[in-house]
């Protein structure tokens, strides 16, 4: 196979290290070298160093994710196209909302066939305001150029062609990014002695269903006392519009609604240590990464009735769907599950973990991947 370069760009290192490790290392051992580009923050080192170790090169490119100012926007542009221009690589991968939107563009201008991958549409399909037409029309003209566009799930590929933002014959369907089931694998954890643990992982946006959950929380303190632990962990984004602010969270960890754990590299030991993983979002997730990585882990699992989350839960097979925008339904479905017996809990976790296998395994996806540059290369 001929030496050829695969230029992966996205919005934050952390993404790409988190989300994407195990792709880049795959594409590295078939004999591909890879660079990488995304901006840092204060937490990246290593998240550069696992890149390195992988075997890829890091370039950082500043962006400013929620900016609607041209001037900034034409800085990275300008930036990146430099960059693929002095780089020359053979495949460009897109991912998030801007790199999608002006690494197309780039890389198109220098005639370079490139892929967008679409984690999730995000805020830019359930908020209307001057930021997110700006970005539809983006979309709108930008997904012209790829040879492929990736989704993962049904739901963002029908709002995107309904919406005239994608050519259907290049779309395909992802089934998520993929979840290492060698790192992420059962642990036992329920003990009759100890408090029923629900946890939360998510960034703290109110679209995250952070504001429901307390509210459950707070019913579940009220009707079972000690006997329940809420717990809650994720980033604090007070930049976000939707952010959840440090002095609304203090409040919450004050009156003794919610645990707050902060931030951490590694969950597994935090979702080891719990019996049940929450997440009541409506924010339109690709497939959330947090309750892969609990099905992985054999927990079983809420969540809401919505676009990504229902991809994952399968309505009490390995887990309960509940309805959106209603803190009444989540605490009964968390009742609901405090109501099973262990052996029924524990046979959810293991529907969570053969699902994970048939559909969301890592392998099937990186297989895809290569199948498709195959495909364009042949």
């Amino acid at each position: 196979m001929p030496n050829k370069k695969i230029f992966i760009n996205s919005n934050m290192i952390w993404t790409i290290s988190q989300f994407r490790l195990g792709l880049i290392k795959a594409f590295i051992k078939a004999g591909y070298e890879v660079v990488c580009a995304a901006d840092t923050d204060s937490f990246s080192m290593l998240s550069e160093m696992k890149l390195a170790e992988a075997g890829a090169r890091f370039i950082r490119l500043p962006l400013s994710r929620k900016s609607i100012n041209p001037l900034q926007d034409l800085r990275y542009i300008v930036l990146l196209r430099r960059v693929l221009r002095r780089e020359r690589p053979d495949l460009v991968i897109n991912f998030t909302v801007k790199p999608i939107v002006y690494g197309s563009l780039a890389a198109h201008s220098l005639g370079i066939p490139s892929f967008a991958v679409t984690t999730g549409l995000g805020f830019v399909f359930t908020r209307q305001n001057l930021l997110t037409r700006f970005i539809k029309l983006l979309y709108a003209f930008s997904l012209r150029f790829p040879k492929r566009i990736f989704f993962l799930n049904e739901d963002d590929r029908n709002a995107l062609i309904k919406g005239s933002l994608a050519d259907p014959k290049k779309t395909r369907i992802l089934p998520s990014e993929g979840i290492d089931l060698d790192h992420y694998h059962p642990t036992g954890r329920f003990d009759p002695s100890e408090p029923f643990t629900f946890l939360l992982i998510a960034r703290l946006l109110w679209e995250k269903g952070i504001g429901e959950y307390v509210e459950a929380a707070r019913k579940l303190k009220e009707s079972h006392g000690k006997q329940v632990e809420c717990r809650l962990i994720g980033y604090v984004d007070e930049n976000n519009p939707g952010g959840i602010s440090r002095e609304q969270l203090i409040e919450w960890v004050s009156e003794g609604v919610i645990t707050y754990l902060g931030t951490t590299d590694d969950v597994r030991p935090v979702i080891a240590d719990a019996d049940c993983v929450v997440l009541p979002s409506i924010y339109r997730e690709g497939v959330p990464r947090t309750l892969m990585e609990a099905a992985a882990m054999a927990k079983p699992l809420i969540a809401t009735n919505w676009v990504g989350c229902r991809e994952v839960v399968d309505h009490d097979i390995n887990g309960y769907l509940c309805k959106p925008r209603d803190a009444n339904d989540l605490y009964d479905k968390m009742v609901d599950m405090l109501n099973l017996s262990d052996q029924e809990r524990a046979l959810m976790g293991t529907n969570g973990r053969e699902k994970m296998q048939r559909q969301f395994d890592e392998k099937i996806v990186i297989n895809q991947y290569f199948k498709e540059i195959e495909a364009l290369w042949s």
